[in-house]
């Protein structure tokens, strides 16, 4: 049903489907009335589920878009898709590194994806003000973690896809030069649960830039919910895939990568300490 739907909402990107009074609104209770059915009854893996539903498009594919940009909101779905079903399957990871507070990295190889980092942490602050961060400030995270220049949006699709370029910093005492990535982007929220992901993508206005390594994501996401019991309290999981590319030992790799999480989670907390105390003041 969703998928014959998703069709026609594809449909309504050409010019001759344009002027068809009411194809967008049927479109919408058809997509609302399988919502409906296929929600009804969550599971305990509904964090998982609810956000895998193919009725994500709706936000998007009710809107004028082109077929690139159709485009590029299927390869955000399909590596949101991706990314949670590696996320949903609970063998094979190993611990790489924990810390005292709880924060901890797993690892495994995944067949056609290669070596996933996954970190696992608890935010003292309710899962809003992680979204505001994540998402709504996103440019802005250079500004408090250090292992990321600069982030900037290039191009906005919807209300759910950006296209963005992403310039890393040096790594393990320069021993990972500057890396940088242009990326599919989208952020789906499904009642209580946020999950943000993203991949590789071609964007042409951002060709390569000399002395600088264009990287390359795998399907990648954060998943952000409340903590059972603790409202106020966010259940953090991020699955990081990356091909650093060059030439690089795996164990620069792993450490890298494992420690770029780790990194992540102490700056995402004093940034939102931060932000917190100075709202207060006001």
């Amino acid at each position: 049903m969703l998928l014959a739907t998703f069709k026609l909402c594809a449909g309504s990107s050409y010019r001759y489907m344009r002027n068809m009074k009411g194809l967008r609104h049927q479109a919408a209770l058809a997509i609302g009335q399988e919502l409906r059915r296929t929600l009804g009854n969550p599971t305990p893996n509904v964090w998982i589920n609810q956000v895998r539903r193919r009725s994500s498009l709706l936000g998007s594919c009710l809107e004028e878009i082109s077929d690139q940009e159709l485009a590029y909101i299927q390869q955000g779905e399909e590596a949101m898709q991706k990314a949670l079903g590696i996320l949903s399957n609970q063998e094979g990871w190993k611990k790489e590194t924990q810390q005292a507070n709880g924060d901890k990295v797993l690892s495994k190889v995944v067949p056609d994806v290669g070596k996933v980092f996954r970190l696992e942490v608890i935010v003292d602050q309710p899962m809003e003000r992680l979204y505001e961060e994540l998402v709504e400030r996103m440019e802005a995270t250079g500004e408090w973690n250090p292992n990321v220049k600069e982030i900037k949006v290039l191009q906005k699709i919807g209300k759910d896809t950006v296209i963005t370029h992403e310039l890393a910093a040096e790594a393990a005492g320069n021993l990972v030069g500057p890396r940088d990535f242009v990326n599919v982007r989208c952020a789906k929220r499904r009642g209580s649960t946020c999950v943000l992901a993203g991949i590789a993508t071609h964007f042409g206005e951002m060709p390569e830039q000399k002395g600088i390594i264009r990287a390359e994501q795998g399907p990648t996401c954060m998943v952000l919910h409340p903590l059972a019991g603790s409202p106020s309290k966010t259940k953090l999981t991020w699955l990081l895939s990356i091909d650093l590319k060059g030439w690089l030992p795996k164990s620069i790799i792993n450490q890298v990568l494992s420690q770029t999480q780790m990194d992540f989670a102490y700056h995402l907390r004093k940034r939102l300490e931060s932000t917190s105390a100075s709202e207060a003041r006001c």
